[in-house]
């Protein structure tokens, strides 16, 4: 395999998630290539990512035209269209996922965003999908809200693989994490074999940074004293990875002594995985959120600027263990300058379930869109092509 930075990644225990997936990106055979030469180990997808690839292609028209002319609802063709992609892009993976023992190789299909604040439906839709693609190395995605955390530990529990989205903050990962456990033990306590559940705890990072920032820039302009607008000036930049070390020291913690006989028995732990990682602020070096959380046991999953950006000149080396007091310190100066991150991450939450609804609704009307517009050229005994999506 070519040496490169994305490869040297592995050699550190981080694995590298491409945080994107299309029909082009399938076809074309550049999934395949990415990780037979870059050591790419799994894929992401979510509503707004789906949206982009569907409604900004004519590459899924032939599939939507078939499903139409069998009667398909815009529910079932979304289905259709998702299941089709998520599925080639397993078996794609299905060679990491062997080799690694179930360990990585994995897609991940979320549930409908739609049902954030509903536990019986997520668990119910989880089960669904699973079955649905039929493919071991598939993770559904469960957003970390309130009414989430009971269904992943049901879903682990049931021995389907979770990928927990939307964590924000300490507590909120600390309660996905003991939900993991929880499931694990529940089948243990059941005689089911732990060996093949794999889990994620994907911990969101740019969008913290973001939202402090944008804080701390009101109280440094508001800010009379010259020492202590640099005081806050040095703090720009600092809460998502600080926030980031922080989980990662608590997943330490969690995984350590009351995990260890659940290990024993063929557990896998549940890795902790970077999410959020491209560089909102041009200020900021463009990698900065892969540089500064590189270990063991995590993934990190690039968005193809991202991925593209530290191919060319990202810095590999091991830095997620260290600085986790200067973390602690960033955190206290923070509260301290009027702070609250756990505000800050419970708007983050609620934001990032919106804008996930705001893109599955979008897509789906997309979908009615076309789904109508041929069904009445199909009436008047026309066929113009399915075309563009209004919005």
């Amino acid at each position: 395999m070519p040496t490169s930075p994305l490869n040297e990644l592995t050699r550190l225990g981080q694995s590298i998630w491409y945080d994107n997936i299309s029909r082009e990106l399938l076809d074309s055979g550049e999934l395949k290539r990415m990780v037979d030469e870059e050591g790419v180990t799994g894929v992401t997808s979510n509503p707004t990512i789906f949206d982009k690839a569907i409604a900004g292609s004519s590459a899924y028209d032939a599939d939507i035209r078939k499903l139409i002319e069998v009667g398909a609802s815009a529910h079932d063709i979304y289905e259709g269209l998702v299941v089709e992609d998520v599925r080639s892009a397993a078996d794609v993976l299905r060679a990491v996922f062997d080799s690694t023992q179930g360990a990585d190789g994995y897609v991940s299909l979320e549930v409908s965003p739609l049902l954030a604040a509903d536990t019986a439906e997520t668990i119910e839709q989880a089960r669904h999908l699973f079955s649905l693609v039929g493919r071991p190395n598939l993770m559904i995605k469960v957003p970390a809200t309130p009414e989430g955390i009971p269904a992943i530990e049901t879903l682990t529990g049931e021995g389907i693989n979770v990928n927990v989205t939307l964590i924000f903050s300490l507590g909120g990962y600390r309660q996905v994490a003991d939900a993991y456990v929880r499931g694990l033990e529940k089948r243990r306590a059941d005689g089911q074999p732990l060996n093949r559940v794999a889990s994620v705890a994907s911990f969101f990072v740019s969008r913290v940074d973001t939202a402090v920032d944008s804080r701390l820039d009101q109280r440094i302009a508001a800010e009379t004293d010259s020492a202590g607008k640099q005081a806050l000036q040095r703090l720009l930049g600092t809460a998502a990875i600080s926030n980031s070390k922080l989980a990662y020291n608590m997943f330490e913690d969690v995984f350590g002594g009351r995990f260890e006989s659940l290990h024993e028995a063929g557990a896998n732990v549940q890795r902790v995985l970077w999410a959020s990682t491209s560089t909102k602020n041009p200020a900021y070096r463009d990698v900065m959120y892969v540089e500064e959380l590189i270990g063991p046991n995590t993934v990190n999953t690039m968005p193809p600027a991202t991925l593209a950006a530290f191919r060319d000149h990202g810095v590999v080396r091991p830095t997620l263990q260290a600085g986790v007091e200067q973390a602690r310190a960033n955190l206290k100066a923070l509260r301290e300058a009027g702070i609250d991150l756990d505000e800050v991450t419970d708007e983050l939450l609620e934001a990032g379930v919106t804008s996930f609804a705001k893109s599955f609704e979008e897509l789906m009307g997309c979908i009615t869109q076309k789904r109508t517009r041929l069904l009445s050229e199909k009436q008047q005994g026309r066929d113009d092509g399915l075309g563009t999506c209004e919005r």
